[in-house]
């Protein structure tokens, strides 16, 4: 006796799951309301457990069903994923993809990154937005986003890690030559600061006090919404500021701006990649993830 297809029965599964009733599940696949529903109780059968609270008017996931749509969710998406990997090296990709990002890290890391990335594609368009805000991906129509720090807890959204980065505190040649170096977080009292704003990069700082990393408020004597103008002023001559190393990088080497408190400033953030948790990803979005990844793994988004 042959043993039963260890998948059957899972899309359907998981598109009553994501659509919330067996009559929107059936129309969505295809199927009947009835062949929907002969679908879910072989698989329950199979299983051993009821996935669903029925009644006339609510389809509802039981706690066992929960935690396998959490496990069906996560096998289909690695399925997709090899099969994305596979098949968009071989085929020319159209359409466009809506990316929304941090501006100074968009502008100065990932901008060169995706044209090169869509140079192989060259009816794949690209839809950038530059935000410090955090938008909302489903409402907003954005098909991947970049964020640094903490990610908001959603099962609506799947989120990669690309890299790890460590902040600096640093400031202008002149502004030192002013106002003295600060040696000690006390120091930065008789300081300028350039900070966020409620939408846009941290009020705050992050700060290393011996093993244990913590949250700092400097004097908020400048607030910018934008992670680019925060340089700018800073280079101008406005106060000491602390953002992620790639977007210092090239005003640190070319001394433009001096990295002080370094013992302090050691504080990592990770940079993700996040998207709409969907069935099946569109290729050309895949593709861009995959090229993100890809790149992470060469260092290039550090």
């Amino acid at each position: 006796m042959n043993d039963p297809d260890p998948f059957d029965g899972i899309s359907v599964f998981v598109a009553v799951a994501h659509a919330g009733t067996f009559t929107a599940a059936a129309r969505k696949l295809g199927l009947t309301k009835s062949a929907v529903g002969k679908a879910i109780s072989r698989l329950e059968q199979r299983l051993g457990f009821a996935l669903f609270h029925r009644t006339t008017r609510v389809t509802k996931l039981t706690t066992d069903g929960e935690a396998y749509l959490g496990a069906c969710t996560a096998a289909l998406d690695e399925i997709v994923t090899a099969q994305s990997a596979l098949t968009t090296h071989h085929k020319k990709l159209s359409g466009r993809v809506h990316i929304d990002m941090p501006v100074a890290f968009g502008r100065t890391v990932l901008l060169p990154l995706l044209m090169e990335m869509t140079r192989p594609h060259p009816d794949l368009g690209l839809s950038l937005t530059f935000s410090e805000s955090s938008s909302d991906l489903l409402q907003d129509g954005v098909d991947l986003a970049i964020r640094f720090g903490a990610l908001p807890d959603s099962s609506d959204l799947v989120a990669r890690r690309l890299a790890t980065q460590r902040r600096v505190i640093c400031a202008s040649p002149a502004y030192l030559r002013a106002r003295g170096t600060p040696e000690a977080l006390p120091d930065l009292a008789g300081h300028h600061c350039i900070v966020g704003t409620m939408a846009g990069p941290p009020q705050v700082w992050f700060v290393k006090e011996g093993n244990k990393d913590k949250r700092f408020t400097p004097p908020q004597t400048h607030r910018l919404s934008d992670g680019a103008a925060m340089i700018d002023a800073a280079i101008g001559g406005l106060g000491l500021l602390q953002l992620p190393v790639s977007i210092l990088r090239k005003a640190l080497s070319d001394g433009r701006l001096v990295p002080v408190l370094e013992s302090l400033s050691g504080t990592d953030v990770d940079v993700h990649v996040m998207w709409p948790r969907q069935y099946h990803l569109n290729p050309r979005v895949r593709y861009v993830i995959d090229g993100l990844l890809a790149y992470a793994a060469q260092g290039k988004l550090d």
